[in-house]
């Protein structure tokens, strides 16, 4: 199915091996099974599809607000057997996390949705207290992109960054983010909390 993402230009070129890989190091990197998880700007399906299969008993929504892409990881879903626990929804990160949604995950994860304090503002409000936010980050991170008094404002602790096997910084909402967050669409990506 991946290979089919990266034919349809969801995924970049190359080996994708490695890109599964990742998406299993984010897996390690947070404790126990969540029970609603989250991937935010699922794209081709990474690392959704993989951590849907790692996390047999977790039940996933892939967002993506692109329904090109969103019918494609439909039909992944389906060919893949995982229609029961894993569902797909064509939306903004931002729409979404003020719908019946917020609040209501114990894990987001991401890979490339954006730079820190977007995908931070934007994933925040899906986190029940005590969920966490992994993201994949860029080889040799030490977890200073995530900016501690940003962070705070949407009720997100400091970062952990795990640096082996492959980079990941782990978040853990602490308190619920603040109803003000996400701003409107677009507003994160162009002025950025931190």
């Amino acid at each position: 199915m991946l290979g089919r993402a990266q034919e349809l230009g969801f995924i970049g070129n190359g080996d994708l091996e490695p890109h599964v890989q990742r998406a299993l190091h984010m897996a390690a990197a947070v404790p126990g099974r969540p029970e609603r998880a989250l991937d935010l700007g699922s794209g081709g399906g990474l690392p959704g599809l993989p951590l849907a299969l790692v996390y047999p008993t977790t039940h996933w929504l892939l967002l993506d607000g692109s329904t090109r892409r969103t019918g494609f990881l439909a039909e992944a879903v389906a060919e893949l057997g995982l229609a029961g626990r894993v569902s797909v929804r064509a939306e903004r990160a931002e729409d979404a996390a003020r719908s019946d949604i917020r609040a209501s995950f114990d894990l987001v994860a991401a890979r490339s949705f954006g730079p820190p304090a977007t995908t931070a503002e934007c994933a925040a409000p899906f986190l029940r207290p005590g969920g966490r936010l992994v993201v994949a980050e860029p080889p040799g991170s030490t977890g200073q992109r995530w900016d501690p008094s940003g962070l705070a404002r949407l009720g997100l602790g400091p970062a952990t960054t795990v640096t082996e096997p492959s980079a990941v910084a782990v978040l853990v909402q602490e308190r619920l983010c603040p109803a003000a967050y996400p701003r409107r669409n677009g507003v994160p990506a162009k002025r950025p909390l931190f």
